[in-house]
């Protein structure tokens, strides 16, 4: 089966990161991703070369957004910084020629209906002007969250289908957040596209945790607790592009797409 697999990787050199792992298609961030200074393009030729580069190479960009953005939160000091802060990378994704901005769904405070941060989502579509495709991706842990549960994630989709814009919005499809969030992966790609009609991306990783635990930390592939077959199962049922955000460097990635191709 023919899938293009790729990697998290540092920010500098993207396609010189795609290169080291023999990779079509690379993740990174633009800047630090706990930080809501804005987006910073390292690539010491800016971002037009960048996108320019990547074109010549063949190499497929995607951006992820910073981790502490949130605009399903009824909390204006923090939905507000995190509407810009996503309108920024936006911006420079675009310039930089990314196929996906991935964001995480974010959450509501703990006695807030869920159905706030559904409309506070779709406000968010609408008021975002969306350049590149905008990947909305399910998370791990909170019970809080609106991308963990699949009953969240489809009050997510029901209110932003509502939106101008929401042509431009995709799922990127996470393997450790499904596993750790207490959705099986069996069925996963099945029933997140019965919500969404499409994913657009894989994260393809292992966990180090338990099934519903609710903790997120990666682990390379055999090294965790989701049986193989299975992550196979999912990259083979969602036949759209991978990133692997497994811990290493391009040694480790490497083994790491060998080991799952193998297995697709």
């Amino acid at each position: 089966m023919a899938v293009a697999i790729g990697a998290h990787v540092d920010q500098t050199d993207p396609v010189a990161e795609a290169t080291a792992r023999g990779a079509s298609l690379v993740q990174f961030f633009l800047g630090d991703p706990q930080s809501y200074k804005g987006p910073v393009v390292t690539y010491a030729e800016g971002a037009a070369a960048l996108k320019a580069r990547a074109e010549a190479e063949g190499v497929d960009l995607y951006v992820h957004a910073p981790y502490i953005i949130n605009v399903a939160t009824t909390n204006n000091r923090i939905r507000i910084p995190s509407r810009k802060l996503l309108q920024q990378h936006m911006d420079v994704a675009a310039e930089v020629g990314a196929k996906g901005l991935i964001v995480h769904g974010g959450h509501v405070i703990k006695d807030d209906d869920p159905a706030k941060g559904f409309d506070n989502w779709r406000k968010a579509i609408e008021a975002t002007d969306i350049k590149v495709p905008l990947l909305i991706e399910n998370t791990a842990g909170g019970d809080n969250a609106m991308a963990r549960y699949l009953d969240r994630i489809a009050g997510v989709w029901e209110a932003i289908s509502k939106a101008d814009g929401f042509e431009n919005v995709g799922f990127c499809l996470d393997t450790c957040h499904a596993h750790a969030g207490g959705n099986p992966l069996e069925t996963v790609v099945e029933d997140v596209r019965k919500i969404t009609d499409r994913i657009d991306l894989v994260h393809c990783n292992d966990s180090r945790d338990e099934f519903d635990s609710g903790a997120d930390r990666h682990a390379n592939f055999g090294a965790g607790k989701i049986d193989p077959d299975l992550l196979a199962q999912v990259v083979r049922d969602a036949g759209a592009p991978v990133i692997c955000e497994t811990p290493g460097g391009a040694a480790e990635h490497t083994s790491d797409f060998a080991w799952l191709r193998e297995r697709i």
